[in-house]
């Protein structure tokens, strides 16, 4: 308790809040490398990917660069912190408010391709449902008529009842027949029976392709509004962050020309 009221222990604060600060961008930075490797911004999946990514960790820099001038602020109050003026390039500050600036506009660009590439995915995803439910459907046709051609002949129907009265056939494969013959007699004697089914087959279809379609879209819009508002926001807090350091250090160099003046 007495070590960390005591005076000597306040630079060491202001010492661990600027570590920590750097330690937090240089490491998100490094990530948001490896993240983009390999470059591929071609692909529109690689976008959606590293935009998602980039956006879930775009909070980590800002966390660093506030931690970093809490530092300073913190040194500016007890006096820890050098008073002499120095040249622009020499202080982290800036670099971190051009690093705020940059990551700012980054984001901003984010929010439109983003929502671009969702928009084409969203689109792509529902062409791709209404192909498989057209090639669904036009195989349900397909058996329908195979079987409609196989109740008007009866021929092939006397060959499926020779070979279950034959005794030859045994099992698993019996029955399977036995079930055929009976569901081809069904129909034969309900001819409306094929077309109900038929129905209701193709209107089970369309209720899953119309859930899929519906599924896609409130992902859609979800990501949409998850990733591109998350994104707008980090834009809003960089840019701010970037444009008010510069001004208050702009301020601050005022001052202290004045002061030095005097």
């Amino acid at each position: 308790m007495k070590a960390s009221n005591s005076p000597a222990f306040l630079p060491f604060v202001t010492l661990t809040l600027k570590l920590v600060g750097f330690i937090l961008v240089v490491s998100s930075l490094l990530d948001y490398l490896v993240l983009l490797y390999p470059f591929n911004v071609q692909e529109r999946a690689w976008q959606l990917a590293v935009t998602g990514q980039l956006v879930d960790r775009g909070v980590i820099p800002m966390v660093g660069i506030a931690f970093l001038f809490a530092g300073y602020a913190f040194g500016n109050i007890i006096g820890s912190s050098p008073s002499e003026q120095r040249a622009p390039w020499l202080d982290l500050r800036t670099w971190a408010m051009v690093l705020s600036s940059l990551l700012g506009l980054m984001f901003l660009l984010l929010v439109p391709i983003h929502l671009n590439n969702i928009s084409f995915a969203s689109e792509q995803a529902i062409k791709q449902i209404g192909e498989r439910a057209e090639q669904l459907e036009s195989q349900i046709q397909k058996q329908s008529q195979q079987v409609s051609a196989l109740l008007k002949n009866e021929q092939e129907l006397n060959k499926l009842n020779d070979a279950i009265k034959s005794g030859k056939i045994q099992g698993d494969q019996l029955k399977q027949l036995q079930s055929i013959q009976q569901k081809l007699q069904s129909l034969k004697e309900d001819p409306k029976a094929l077309q109900k089914q038929i129905d209701e087959a193709q209107t089970k279809v369309r209720a899953e392709k119309l859930k899929a379609e519906n599924q896609a879209k409130r992902e859609s819009v979800k990501s949409s509004i998850r990733t591109g508002l998350s994104s707008f926001l980090l834009a809003i807090g960089y840019i701010a962050i970037g444009g008010l350091g510069f001004r208050s250090m702009g301020g601050l160099s005022v001052g202290r020309r004045k002061a030095s003046a005097r």
